[in-house]
């Protein structure tokens, strides 16, 4: 089980940020616990000790530096446009930090890279990275977020100006086009979305 050395009330208040349902202690010597992911955190004075099947949901929240992580993306579509879904893929060095896979309704293709993009960054920015390597297998949307390539169409315009403004909470980023055998992961996960609707 991994303990963290922190402030138990700046802890709670950090992971009620990120909607986690924070609760009482179960005994005395405990001040709260909370549930994030497969995780629960349970905070006693100056430590939090986490459990669970996947103890970096919260582990990563918690951290005092920032980091730099690879966050992967893939929207899917059926029909063009169809039911579509977003999946993403945050990975540190130490691993997968968290991943995720969602449906999104009826939408164009690039509309669910965007949407996956977005995802992406804002779990990012929920666990407190403050460097980020993006990697998509649109390059149409990796050239537009770079500013190489424009778009006539106003609704990724607006999803290109909420991707910038979560950039711009980075102290660093980049985005590359990657092989759709390296974007396996976000690419399963989008998929596994949309079967599960």
């Amino acid at each position: 089980m991994p303990t963290v050395d922190c402030d138990p009330d700046e802890a709670r208040e950090r992971l009620r940020e990120v909607g986690a349902e924070v609760h009482p202690g179960n005994t005395d010597h405990e001040l709260w616990r909370a549930e994030h992911g497969d995780a629960v955190a349970v905070a006693y004075d100056g430590t939090v000790v986490i459990q669970g099947k996947r103890p970096r949901d919260i582990e990563a929240l918690l951290r005092e530096e920032g980091g730099r992580v690879h966050a992967y993306f893939d929207g899917a579509c059926r029909g063009n446009p169809g039911p579509s879904a977003a999946g993403w893929v945050l990975v540190s060095s130490g691993g997968i930090v968290a991943e995720g896979g969602e449906r999104l309704g009826k939408t164009t293709n690039n509309r669910a890279e965007y949407e996956a993009l977005i995802r992406a960054l804002s779990a990012a920015t929920d666990y407190g990275f403050d460097e980020v390597d993006l990697r998509g297998d649109s390059e149409l949307i990796v050239k537009q977020v770079r500013g190489e390539w424009n778009t006539n169409d106003p609704e990724l315009r607006e999803r290109r100006v909420r991707v910038r403004e979560l950039l711009s909470g980075f102290d660093r980023w980049s985005i590359e086009h990657v092989p759709r055998e390296i974007n396996r992961r976000a690419d399963e996960l989008a998929n596994e979305a949309l079967d599960d609707g």
